[in-house]
């Protein structure tokens, strides 16, 4: 008998609802076709971003409320963490099935919980005992040490670094090439700014940046 394939569908057309088809069409290739691809939902596609995602070979299927009709996993391909969480809200009421992708090229190692719509892009390295809620995104080559809880909807940007035992509130977004030292705490929906070091907890709703964070 063939592999059963779970009909997917990405949320947000976007550069990071495509980097997600990347993903999908990675795992397929690493895992025997788990998932079909059945289009895109976005509320208000761009031009540019409808012509990409022909040249993917994709379909645009309609707004986000579509996934109603559709018997189908879905993925949130949205990276702002605020915007991910109200898309999230709109979509649980419909009680689809929120998808779990971890790119065969990152590395998720032992004792660990990944929550629904948890994604983990190429490079990435989860270690151990390490949390992540639901719909978080932890992007190409960054790390999340062990013992971290990671919230929902959090937003972990490329080549970031959250060290061991850190706590990481619900829709905080580290940026690009950020770190946050071991054993520190950033509160619900705060940002680190790209570069940014975190040395000290951060509060919540707040904006730190540079070297100490501040």
């Amino acid at each position: 008998m063939g592999t059963v394939r779970r009909p997917i569908v990405i949320v947000g057309c976007g550069g990071h609802g495509r980097e997600i088809f990347g993903i999908i069409s990675a795992v397929n290739h690493a895992e025997g076709d788990p998932w079909k691809v059945v289009g895109f939902l976005d509320d208000a596609p761009t031009e540019s971003n409808l012509g990409r995602l022909d040249r993917l070979g994709v379909a645009w299927l309609g707004p986000g409320a579509s996934l109603a009709q559709l018997d189908a996993h879905y993925v949130i391909g949205i990276g702002d963490p605020r915007v991910r969480a109200v898309v999230a809200a709109e979509l649980d009421p419909l009680g689809r099935p929120a998808a779990r992708l971890v790119h065969p090229a990152a590395t998720v190692g032992l004792d660990n919980d990944l929550a629904d719509g948890v994604v983990v892009f190429a490079g990435a390295r989860i270690t151990t005992n390490v949390s992540l809620g639901r719909h978080v995104h932890v992007n190409q080559n960054a790390t999340v040490g062990h013992d971290s809880v990671l919230a929902e909807f959090v937003q972990v940007n490329p080549v970031a670094a959250v060290s061991g035992d850190c706590r990481i509130g619900r829709e905080v977004l580290i940026g690009t090439s950020a770190s946050v030292l071991q054993g520190r705490a950033v509160g619900d929906r705060s940002t680190v700014g790209a570069g940014a070091c975190v040395v000290r907890d951060v509060s919540p709703d707040k904006i730190v940046k540079g070297v100490p964070a501040a």
